[in-house]
């Protein structure tokens, strides 16, 4: 029997990094959005963004919301558009898919991953995991022996949140995982309304506003002070840059935009440049610059970013990355902090901001005691760690026959035997608004609803339980409990 080819599908909220295992050591990038278009009035599908003409007033259509998926309407497009012959060209009857899904995932949003995988595409075998899940498996934290340590936190800056997640011999510590509701998409609303309220209105164009964000955005090492700075002549400091905003006029050559003049100056992507001899940059006719629409990036280039550090400028009532990240260690045994303070990695799309490692580590120094060392760990790639930690899994031998769920399990057990082949967040079985079964009565109709729609439950309606032993669904579908006697 050949072994099927094994698709790795990053799912993340912004970007989808496919590849195959083996074969695409480096993933293909798929926007995970569905855009259209004011001026043409066409729907772009994933990467046919590339195709369009005037990317100024584009609307997106996202799957994800708040960090969970719950359009799959516009996700089955998407997906039908990476599996087919223009995007990785697989046939899902003949494949096993690793996918990645949020942090807590809810219940009946995780069953719907199995539903389509299985009942939509039909694949042969899939195994669903967490991004930070699969850190353990790469080489984020690789060493001289190849082995990744026992304890480690990782942060996961992503697009719609930030999670700080803590492990112990490769395994989640759930209880103690925390997320910060800040991630790409909150920065580049922030950006949008900054510009909006002081030079061009943008409050419509998402797409340019990102790339501005990503081109120009920094982490400031003294924020007073740069602060300060920008309040001078933009001409006699080191922070002001020029971006010329892309032309997506007719006429136009050029359809993407460029920093100008000022830190990490670039000439603009098109054929018109003007080399000189030792001037590598554009220098543009004097008619070209009166046409051009540039943006003056002052503060604005370190106020998204710092918003990761200090959440309450913008009134989020949470702490900032460094406050959280002591906090999360502070709650793990006091003999193993120092390891978790050692052991510090960074990934997500949010992770390639210039200089966040060397502000994260300079603040945590003033939270950490004496007696233990920081080690931030970053990769070049801030966004490959996952897909990269998958194909290191994937290429085991022992894969295929211990993670994934093969069809013909699910089609005879159904989404039960995926709770408990995956695992997840072991939730408490008596959450705020819940009474405890097992005392003082019978549980109410309603109740017993509520209990069974989050998975607390594992039985619907009337009813008196059994008293003899019995697996009960845990809060999130993360495995099973087994309660004995009627006694947790």
């Amino acid at each position: 029997m050949t072994t099927p080819p094994i698709l790795i599908l990053d799912n993340g909220a912004y970007e989808i990094k496919a590849g195959i295992s083996g074969l695409d050591w480096e993933p293909r990038v798929f926007p995970n959005s569905i855009a259209r278009s004011r001026t043409e009035k066409k729907v772009y599908v994933s990467d046919e963004i590339d195709d369009c003409k005037d990317l100024s007033g584009i609307v997106y259509r996202r799957p994800f919301d708040r960090g969970m998926l719950v359009n799959w309407d516009a996700e089955k497009m998407i997906w039908d558009r990476v599996f087919s012959p223009a995007g990785m060209n697989v046939n899902p009857t003949e494949t096993s898919l690793l996918v990645t899904e949020p942090y807590f995932n809810l219940p009946n949003i995780a069953e719907t991953y199995d539903q389509m995988v299985f009942e939509e595409w039909e694949f042969s075998s899939y195994f669903r995991s967490t991004p930070a899940a699969l850190i353990p498996y790469g080489g984020l934290f690789e060493n001289d022996q190849g082995i990744p340590p026992e304890c480690m936190i990782v942060v996961d800056v992503g697009y719609s949140y930030t999670h700080i997640i803590p492990f112990r011999d490769g395994q989640i510590i759930w209880e103690h995982v925390k997320r910060i509701d800040v991630g790409g998409k909150l920065l580049t609303n922030h950006l949008k309304h900054l510009i909006s309220f002081r030079q061009w209105n943008m409050i419509d164009q998402t797409h340019v506003v990102n790339a501005v964000r990503e081109a120009c955005g920094y982490v400031s090492m003294d924020w007073k002070g740069d602060l300060e700075k920008c309040k001078q002549d933009p001409n006699h400091i080191d922070i002001v840059q020029e971006y010329v905003l892309p032309d997506f006029s007719a006429r136009s050559t050029s359809r993407t935009g460029y920093i100008r003049s000022g830190p990490n100056a670039v000439p603009p992507e098109d054929d018109g440049a003007v080399k000189t001899n030792g001037d590598s940059g554009r220098k543009p006719s004097k008619q070209v610059e009166e046409e051009e629409q540039v943006l003056l990036m002052g503060n604005e280039r370190f106020a998204g970013p710092e918003l990761l550090f200090n959440p309450s400028d913008i009134g989020l009532k949470q702490t900032g990355l460094p406050e959280t990240i002591a906090y999360v260690i502070s709650m793990m045994p006091e003999e193993l902090r120092g390891m978790y303070w050692a052991h510090i990695g960074i990934f997500g799309g949010l992770g390639n901001i210039e200089a966040l490692g060397e502000r994260l580590e300079r603040d945590l120094q003033a939270l950490c005691p004496v007696d233990y060392e920081i080690g931030i760990f970053e990769a070049f790639d801030p966004a490959s760690p996952p897909y990269v930690s998958a194909t290191s899994l994937t290429s085991s031998e022992i894969y295929l026959s211990t993670y994934p769920v093969t069809r013909a399990e699910y089609l005879e057990h159904g989404s039960s035997i995926c709770r408990r082949r995956f695992g997840g967040p072991a939730y408490n079985l008596n959450p705020p608004g819940f009474t405890n079964g097992d005392g003082g009565g019978d549980l109410s109709d309603d109740e017993r609803e509520r209990r069974y729609a989050m998975g607390i439950e594992s039985k619907k309606g009337k009813g008196k339980r059994k008293m003899e032993e019995e697996e009960v669904t845990s809060g999130n579908w993360g495995g099973r409990r087994r309660r004995a006697m009627g006694a947790l």
